[in-house]
């Protein structure tokens, strides 16, 4: 009946249904969740579109993609800069000039330069053995202790010296006075939401929400030649050689009424390892939005079990390892295709999930 099933109404299986549709396939897309857009999706409050599953700010220097996601949408001039909160002072990120100064008070990059190599030199010699050390190393004290270790070890859920040094191969360090938090040339947020950008990808597939592919499989795969699937590659085979693992979040959101600007930007970093959120979100500042009241979000990270959203793929040795069984599995069913975040067990900027899937929709004929 369908030349292409997709199971998955976010942003990967959109931009295939988008290309299979406009080489006159027939597409039905699937999406177990009762919405489209995915971890995209926006719920619009008194004129503010909240981001529902944490903040999506578009960044890309690939201009193909670009040039490609400006058929279906334009964006604002919204420029990612974030704040950090330690201890009740503020920070600029990413680590720059600004971030030097709030620190110790320099004024030159040669200044700040040698602060920070005062306080590496310590532990040039080391060997390091778990993510502390090796951040150490990288930036020294002050950075580490002040930026860095509180907000990870939320992030993971455990002491830095029980996290491997891998994870934090490098930090970049800034010697401009430059808050953009992004170094890509192209950036921004939807004018009109990512959910009306979601709505014109799927124009002319046939969609249906609040449907399991899990549940019916073996109907489904009747009714369509190739089925794209973005949902969790271990969990489409039954945990054959064992479950992946995540990390997840938590959100919490209110209404502040009454009150035009909480925390004046749209991303503050907590840092202290005692305030249990990482961020702060305040959704109005995405679109400089002028309306009477606000919106907040606090971001609490979380251990993933089943029935949580599954986040952020935790690309370990022993993840990595049991992921190429389930690709190499997968490689001997021709009816399936796996993409996106889950699929592809890896963490995708929404440009990287793009690319990909004009990448694997190179298919069609």
């Amino acid at each position: 009946m369908y030349d292409y099933l997709i199971v998955g109404a976010g942003l990967f299986g959109a931009v295939f249904a988008q290309q299979a549709v406009e080489k006159g396939k027939k597409v039905l897309v699937i999406e177990r969740r009762d919405h489209i857009a995915g971890n995209i999706y926006c719920e619009q409050h008194d004129g503010i579109n909240v981001h529902k599953y944490g903040a999506h700010i578009f960044h890309t220097s690939d201009e193909n993609v670009w040039k490609y996601i400006n058929r279906f949408t334009s964006f604002n001039n919204y420029i990612n800069s974030p704040i950090a909160r330690f201890e009740d002072k503020l920070y600029n990120l990413p680590f720059n000039m600004n971030t030097f100064f709030q620190l110790w008070g320099t004024i030159s990059a040669p200044e700040a330069k040698e602060k920070i190599e005062r306080q590496r030199s310590k532990y040039k010699d080391l060997n390091p053995k778990n993510l502390e050390e090796q951040a150490l190393q990288l930036v020294g004290d002050d950075i580490y202790h002040t930026l860095i270790k509180g907000y990870t070890e939320k992030q993971w859920g455990r002491a830095a010296t029980e996290l491997p040094a891998f994870i934090i191969k490098r930090i970049p360090l800034r010697f401009t006075f430059n808050n953009n938090y992004f170094h890509d040339p192209y950036q921004g947020i939807p004018k009109d939401g990512y959910n009306a950008l979601i709505d014109r990808l799927l124009e002319g597939a046939e969609v249906r929400t609040g449907i399991d592919f899990l549940e019916n499989q073996s109907y489904f795969r009747s009714i369509a030649g190739t089925i794209i699937y973005t949902g969790e590659i271990d969990q489409f085979y039954d945990y054959r050689f064992g479950q992946l693992e995540y990390r997840s979040l938590k959100f919490e959101h209110q209404l502040i009424e009454n009150l035009d600007n909480y925390q004046g930007n749209a991303v503050v970093n907590y840092t202290e390892r005692d305030v249990p959120y990482t961020r702060v979100i305040e959704h109005k500042h995405f679109e400089f939005g002028s309306q009477s009241s606000t919106i907040i979000t606090k971001e609490y990270p979380a251990e993933w079990q089943q029935g949580l959203e599954p986040y952020y793929p935790i690309n370990d040795d022993r993840n990595s390892t049991l992921y190429l069984a389930y690709k190499e599995l997968a490689s001997h069913d021709s009816q399936v295709i796996f993409g996106g975040r889950l699929g592809e067990y890896k963490y995708y900027d929404m440009d990287k999930v793009i690319a990909s899937a004009l990448e694997k929709s190179s298919i069609i004929s």
